[in-house]
């Protein structure tokens, strides 16, 4: 989702290397972890269409079919990844020690915990509930456990590895921190799949301590990056529509919560069950006031960024899965408020999110075709300093 900073080539010397070495399939070489960003952004429209709380005609179809694109855009990333770490392994290797790319790993969970929700909130009507279980039982194993990871390995590498300049907190920092958080908000929908008794309540609770890990680990980032923009100015240009990403952890814990909700009367004693209820609305409705106050706030420096010849990269998917746990934050509020109000936002949301999927669909679309993606790196254009 990023345009990253030019690396030269060095020979075991220091020396910069004279000539680059051939690599087979040299259109891998530069697909990164943030192309999975493609596949959340699309598995979110499927399963945020599922969650409006208006009857759209015709929208569960579509749903369907997005669920579908979105299955194929997973097992086609899936291959090329695997084609980069296989034939392009410095590289890949390259990426992990890279600040401006490591913490896109963090999207590899987040894409396959995304499909595994779809295809148990909607491609069950293709495949059958039964399969639908199974499919989701191994995406959302696969993805916690990568998330996990991710949440752990990243910060240690930026910690031990990374050397980050003073002012360098980027809204990026936050993907492998949110991923297991998107566990905690797509694990409820296997609670009921499990016997009653400690299977469910153990999952559960198991959600809860991930969206307590992910929430503990949101506040600690996002005021470096607040403190990043007042202090150093705006992002560059083509970095600008990363600021979308802090709405992840705001509208996923949103959707968590009210999630956790639904299924804790079958999963917990009643006190709890009736807690749990309650901290839904009372964590989510201010959390997703905050988060229309950052939306707002990114979208004035979206248009800021156009302004000044903003173009389009892969940082464009940014506009999509975040908004997309937005809509079904609001959706969980609107469930648990009965207000119509939040009803009418979900559905404001997921015009917002339909939009952006479409304009970055096609102008990826539009990239791969044209040769020009996946883009090898290039220098960002410098911030411009501020005079008022």
């Amino acid at each position: 989702m990023a345009i990253f900073p030019q690396t030269k080539t060095q020979t075991k010397t220091g020396a910069p290397a004279s000539a680059a070495p051939v690599h087979r399939l040299p259109s891998l070489r530069h697909l990164g972890p943030n192309w999975y960003a493609t596949v959340m952004g699309t598995a979110v429209v499927a399963t945020a269409g599922a969650a409006m709380p208006v009857d759209v005609p015709g929208l569960r179809t579509a749903c369907v079919v997005v669920w579908a694109v979105s299955s194929v855009l997973l097992a086609v990333v899936l291959a090329a990844r695997a084609g980069h770490w296989v034939l392009h392994r410095d590289q890949a290797r390259a990426d992990l020690l890279d600040p401006a790319v490591a913490p896109f790993h963090g999207c590899l969970s987040m894409a396959l915990l995304a499909v595994g929700a779809g295809t148990l909130v909607v491609g069950r009507d293709v495949i059958g509930h039964p399969a639908a279980v199974a499919v989701d039982v191994v995406l959302f194993t696969a993805g916690t456990v990568a998330g996990l990871a991710a949440a752990v390995a990243i910060p240690y590498l930026m910690v031990v590895r990374h050397r980050l300049a003073p002012g360098a907190a980027s809204p990026v920092w936050l993907l492998p921190l949110v991923a297991p958080m998107v566990s905690a908000a797509v694990g409820p929908l296997l609670v009921p799949e499990l016997a009653p008794g400690q299977g469910r309540e153990a999952l559960l609770l198991a959600c809860y301590a991930m969206f307590g890990l992910s929430l503990l680990a949101t506040l600690v980032v996002v005021p470096l990056v607040f403190g990043r923009l007042v202090h150093h100015g705006p992002l560059p240009l083509a970095l600008t529509p990363t600021l979308f990403l802090v709405l992840g952890p705001l509208g996923q814990s949103t959707t968590a919560v009210n999630q956790l909700a639904d299924v804790a009367p079958g999963a917990v004693p009643a006190p709890y069950a009736s807690a749990f209820g309650a901290f839904a609305v009372l964590y989510g409705v201010p959390v997703m006031g905050f988060a229309l106050l950052w939306l707002a706030l990114s979208a004035a420096m979206v248009v800021r960024a156009v302004r000044r010849g903003m173009g389009f990269t892969m940082t464009w998917w940014g506009f999509t899965f975040p908004v997309g746990t937005c809509v079904t934050g609001a959706a969980g509020l609107a469930r648990h408020t009965g207000l119509d109000a939040f009803a009418w936002l979900a559905v404001a949301l997921y015009a917002l999110l339909v939009t952006a999927w479409a304009f970055a669909g096609v102008r990826t679309l539009g990239g791969l075709f044209s040769g020009a993606l996946p883009a090898g790196p290039r220098p960002l254009r410098p911030v411009t300093v501020r005079t008022t």
